[in-house]
């Protein structure tokens, strides 16, 4: 095994070392001339396609005030919903959870069309300022429904709302916030995947001040977020439930559009990319020509990859390409670069791209692919996080969340011990563990990032293992003392954990996704993200109703019954503590054979150079 090992690094030096004498010795015109590229790979003006000036820190303080605000509207606006749709709707408990876990889904699932859209046809400035004013337009719609009186069901009293007496809305009302609820999708649509990328993009990782800027940024964009979070977990929650909901939708509202002044005010500062055509087209090209080289058989002892059988002409994309070396992951993918006899013209371009694709499409292809096995191991673990909005509300809601004698927490400020939890350890773990676990593993990082994963994972089980043990506790207390109540810090343990699997789990599933996709597809790697989430939620939200449908009897009501101190929640969080360890099984499994991406070469029109990740 090391043995083989070695061969692949010296395989991969290698190849590096030829790509890199290659454009040494090679002007642009005489590459055109030796390499005639097919219209894919058209060569492109960088002074024309990339504006590189001015950039940089200049355009920060517009990106990072657009997505603080557009972050602190959208989750504050959303932070406290379900308390929203069962007192001032009131709905019932399943299905303020179904709409809350369905229009997540679908919220986190958009991004990907968005993504595509953004860096196949109209660029990431462009897609985000398009997605801002849908965000405006939608949350502009929610505040309506709670301002105006005909737009939400009559007032109810708790104890009607107890004895479920109280009018539910309305098919109208139900749809006008729905209507909202869609405008907000297509707004995270295109601003969840595009503003990492969109920040990256002011960057050039060709000198170290823009490596280091890059760094920068996504240390001030995680600074932001924690703000964000705690702000709209405390003061706007506040706002929602003693003051006003209207008051409370309205202030997330006017700084979505103070967002979206901030990005246009930054318009002319802006490094803009333009989009490169679709990825998808260049993957299914991939696929076919494999399938119609399907009959090639490579030998089995042949480990050392004869660069000079495939098609590799080289890239002009923009200020600067990335040039992915072959490899013998997923070799069968390779037979779509093999050239056969006809599968050049005279002038050296393919005669047929959906026979014949380069090495770069093919080694694109192997690092979409390569990271689908870990992007759907995320999606079980993650669902601990989504239950934060949801029941654990409901778990708040019958607790006492009294602070002193005059002030009450609100339920949708708890998630807010999760949110400390995450600000508080990860400088402990970036400036005291990191360092001294780097002495231990030789890695700059000190553990890799499928072993942050793996951590992550172990965590959001624990979470719902603790969260049964601690409600089996709650309603036990509950039914024997029905006239007191146990402290809503009695939910701080099992939301601490669930804050340590979210600072796990999801800053290394952004630097997985950011590490390991091409260059030019970083917007549908964030996109995954969101999709993960998705797939949380709907798999939550399927949970939820089998559950909801299976577990009552005549005599005993369903686990997730409406008086959760007659349901049994505990057991419905023991069975996605249940579920969480056979998928932990399933990611040790897929991390043990994944192979991280190989090294990139990125190349100038004038310089090349080597770097590991951007």
């Amino acid at each position: 095994m090391m043995a083989e090992g070695k061969k692949q690094k010296q395989r991969q030096s290698s190849h590096c070392l030829y790509v890199t004498k290659f454009f040494q010795k090679s002007t642009s015109s005489e590459l055109l001339h030796k390499f005639p590229l097919s219209p894919d790979t058209e060569p492109v003006d960088r002074k024309r396609d990339v504006a590189r000036k001015p950039g940089g820190w200049k355009a920060m303080p517009f990106i990072l005030g657009n997505d603080t605000f557009e972050r602190l509207a959208s989750i504050g606006l959303l932070a406290n919903f379900m308390v929203y749709l069962t007192r001032m709707l009131h709905l019932d408990q399943v299905s303020a959870s179904n709409i809350i876990n369905v229009w997540s889904g679908l919220t986190n699932f958009a991004p990907l069309l968005g993504a595509f859209i953004s860096d196949a046809y109209v660029g990431r400035f462009r897609t985000i300022a398009f997605a801002s004013i849908s965000s405006l337009m939608g949350m502009a719609t929610v505040t309506l429904t709670a301002w105006l009186p005909h737009l939400h069901p009559p007032p109810c009293s708790p104890q009607q709302q107890a004895l479920s007496q109280c009018t539910g809305p309305t098919r109208a009302q139900l749809g006008i916030l729905l209507s909202g609820l869609g405008f907000l999708s297509i707004g995270t649509a295109g601003i969840r995947p595009c503003s990492i990328p969109f920040g990256v993009d002011q960057f050039d990782p060709t000198t170290e001040e823009g490596k280091k800027g890059m760094n920068s940024f996504f240390n001030w964009y995680y600074a932001t977020f924690t703000v964000v979070l705690l702000l709209s977990q405390t003061v706007v929650v506040y706002i929602q439930d003693k003051v006003s909901w209207s008051l409370g939708f309205g202030i997330p509202t006017v700084l979505m559009a103070c967002s979206i002044l901030l990005l246009f005010i930054g318009s002319r500062v802006y490094v803009h990319v333009k989009p490169q055509g679709s990825m998808f087209s260049g993957i299914a090209q991939v696929l076919v020509a494999a399938h119609k080289k399907r009959h090639i058989k490579f030998a089995e002892e042949a480990e050392i990859i004869d660069v000079d059988k495939f098609y590799q002409p080289p890239i002009f994309k923009g200020y600067y390409a990335c040039k992915l070396p072959l490899t013998n992951q997923l070799r069968f993918l390779n037979k779509a670069a093999v050239i056969l006899d006809n599968d050049l013209k005279p002038d050296g371009s393919p005669v047929d791209n959906w026979r014949l694709c380069s090495v770069q499409q093919v080694e694109e292809l192997k690092c979409v692919l390569k990271t689908i096995p870990i992007w759907a191991s995320a999606i079980v673990s993650l669902t601990a996080i989504t239950q934060q909005g949801t029941f654990t509300v409901s778990q708040a809601l019958k607790m006492d969340r009294h602070l002193g004698a005059n002030f009450e927490v609100p339920a949708g400020s708890i998630s807010v011990i999760s949110f400390l939890t995450i600000g508080l350890w990860l400088p402990i773990y970036d400036r005291i563990l990191v360092p001294s676990l780097r002495k231990i593993t030789k890695r700059e990082g000190g553990v890799t990032v499928l072993q942050r994963c793996g951590i992550g994972i172990i965590f959001s089980i624990l979470s719902m293992a603790v969260a049964g043990l601690i409600e089996k506790e709650r309603r036990n207390f509950a039914n024997f003392h029905p006239t007191a109540h146990v402290s809503f810090l009695w939910l701080a343990p099992q939301l601490i954990l669930m804050g340590l699997c979210e600072a796990f789990n999801m800053i290394a599933l952004l630097e997985f996704f950011n590490r390991e996709f091409p260059d030019h597809m970083r917007s549908i790697g964030n996109a995954l993200l969101s999709c993960s989430f998705a797939g949380s939620s709907y798999l939550s939200s399927l949970v939820v109703n089998v559950v909801h449908h299976v577990s009552g009897t005549e005599k005993h009501p369903d686990w997730l019954t409406n008086d959760i101190n007659a349901g049994r929640l505990d057991y419905f969080y023991f069975l996605f503590a249940g579920i969480g360890v056979l998928n932990f099984a399933y990611f040790l499994y897929c991390a043990q054979r994944y192979h991280y991406k190989a090294t990139n070469v990125y190349v100038d029109e004038e310089k090349p150079y080597d770097s590991d990740h951007v």
